[in-house]
């Protein structure tokens, strides 16, 4: 995975100390909170409903083990002890003391982290596939145009004021699991018929108050055009972008206004003028960026080694958890496992200080000192081989890290809502723990099968509840909490919206319509169909009327 050069290290040194010199001034009455948000907001620094919140970059979800120890060691002397991973692949800490974000920050930096364009309206943490580089159907690897772009992205001067905050996904496998279609910018990465690397390009998407799919406006760009491009399509939005009502200055406002056809249409105007410019990529830069991804040394193994297939026969709760948390990997031999972060009873994405420490350990022990973050908010541990998922197994097991649930509907994302959101309207952890007690029963769960859930306290859409199979909205009613059901959410190849299914229910009702729901599902379903599937099928008004019965 990447590491910092000089420049690196020398640009983030002297942002922690800029920052520094900010909040000692504020701290001291020197500068207004009006003066002060801005500069603390381009450091990741937000202020919650209890305490500050610190986001912390982790670039499309990649950590050393080093730096997740790191991350422990912050959350015990800075924090309470544990962090929440994001659904951007970041990671947030709730409770530090403004006077120590500097310190925290300098700490970050000698491990190569930082938590610059994690808020402001700029351009975010570039996302991918958690699975990039190691999964079994992936075309091109991802991670060497992630770093490019964060390398393009990173403190633009033309971009560090854009209309509003701008995300950019990219994909690299035959399954799109980075959620293109939802980001302002969409990368999926192809290959066209002569076998030259190039990215079909969306534009458009996004979730919060108006949700929209987005749409293609470049079939295939050629890979060494994808930064000059890119600046076309930010210089659009930079130019044209509403900046009189922050509720319409997404570009998928813009996208929509001039049609997708115009707006292609300006980018292609503005990019004639940057199109073989000096920021077109050459074969030496992608060489340079992709060295940094090579594979480890990986043993020459046989799959299925027999004292992994003897566990699997013989230890039931095991070979659950090996078929649920565990993934296909390119090299024979090796799985991807992952570390589910949704036992119940604990805030979806939440983790603490002593599972970092053991993570960490994992990855160094089980692998090759490597993990990632997934934007459904789980760790992964990319590179296990078989023959140590038992013991692996047993030791996630007593670390609270092994609940066999990953793609079930326990498996909730979930924003940290009212708990900690000033802006939320309602709770969404509370929720989010009373579905997962409704539905403790593991062999009624697994025969529910693969449900995607996603919890948002607010329109903001945090937890990604617009492409949840079910999704669970929290809306304000009179100064009480309610909540809203959507059906028919995706993410994926074949990305769609929920549809609402009607008014909100109070909180202690949420458990119970999902109940309902699902009935519905095992009802009327048809062997082999998934919770998705059987929706698209009969409609949403079956399942409406058994939620209002």
């Amino acid at each position: 995975m990447y590491r910092y050069d000089e420049v690196d290290r020398r640009v983030v040194a002297e942002r922690v100390e800029q920052f520094r010199g900010q909040t000692q001034r504020f701290l001291a009455g020197q500068l207004s909170e009006d003066e002060f948000r801005p500069l603390r907001l381009m450091n990741g620094l937000y202020v919650q409903r209890h305490a500050p919140m610190l986001r912390v970059a982790i670039p499309y979800g990649h950590l050393r083990s080093g730096q997740l120890r790191k991350l422990a060691d912050i959350a015990r002397r800075y924090d309470r002890g544990y962090a929440h991973f994001t659904t951007r692949q970041n990671i947030q800490f709730n409770w530090p003391a403004l006077e120590t974000v500097p310190d925290i920050l300098a700490e970050l930096a000698e491990v190569e982290m930082h938590a610059i364009q994690t808020s402001g309206n700029c351009v975010r943490n570039t996302t991918t596939d958690a699975f990039a580089g190691v999964a079994a159907d992936e075309l091109a690897d991802p991670r060497p145009w992630c770093e490019i772009v964060r390398q393009w992205s990173t403190l633009h001067p033309e971009f560090a004021y854009l209309p509003r905050k701008f995300k950019i996904a990219v994909s690299g496998s035959a399954e799109d699991r980075a959620a293109t279609w939802v980001h302002d910018i969409g990368l999926q990465l192809r290959k066209n018929d002569a076998g030259e690397t190039g990215f079909r390009v969306l534009v458009g998407g996004g979730l919060g108050r108006t949700p929209i799919i987005g749409e293609e406006v470049c079939a295939f760009l050629p890979a060494r055009h994808l930064l000059t491009y890119l600046d076309a399509v930010l210089r659009v939005y930079n130019r044209f972008g509403r900046r009189d009502n922050k509720y319409k200055a997404r570009i998928k406002i813009l996208v929509k206004a001039l049609s997708v056809e115009g707006f292609a249409a300006k980018v292609d105007e503005e990019w004639c003028h940057l199109k073989d410019g000096a920021g077109t990529l050459t074969d030496a830069d992608v060489a340079h960026y992709a060295s940094f991804f090579v594979d480890p040394v990986y043993d020459t193994l046989e799959p299925d080694p027999a004292d992994f297939v003897r566990a699997l026969a013989e230890v039931p709760a095991f070979a659950r958890w090996a078929g649920r948390n565990t993934r296909p990997h390119k090299a024979p031999g090796y799985r991807s496992v992952t570390l589910s972060l949704k036992k119940t009873g604990v805030p979806p994405g939440d983790i603490s200080a002593a599972q970092m420490d053991a993570a960490a350990s994992w990855a160094d022990r089980f692998g090759y000192g490597e993990l990632r973050v997934s934007h459904e908010q789980n760790l992964i541990l990319p590179d296990v081989r078989e023959a140590d998922l038992f013991e692996l197994w047993q030791q996630a097991r007593e670390a609270g890290f092994a609940t066999p649930n990953i793609g079930l509907l326990t498996d909730i994302v979930c924003c940290p809502g009212g708990d900690f959101c000033a802006l939320a309207n309602a709770k969404s952890i509370p929720v989010a723990e009373a579905i997962q007690r409704r539905f403790e029963d593991a062999d009624y769960l697994h025969d529910l099968g693969e449900i995607e859930c996603n919890i948002s306290g607010c329109i903001n859409a945090c937890g990604h509840h617009h492409i949840g199979h079910i999704g669970v909205l929290g809306v304000d009613k009179n100064g009480e909490e309610w909540y809203q059901i959507t059906l028919g959410g995706s993410q994926g190849n074949e990305a769609s919206l929920g549809k609402v299914i009607g008014p909100s229910f109070a909180q202690e009702r949420v458990a119970e319509v999902f109940g309902r729901i699902l009935d519905v599902y095992v009802r009327d379903r048809l062997a082999g169909e998934r919770f998705i599937e059987t929706v698209r099928r009969v409609g949403i008004t079956p399942f409406k009327e058994a939620a209002y019965a």
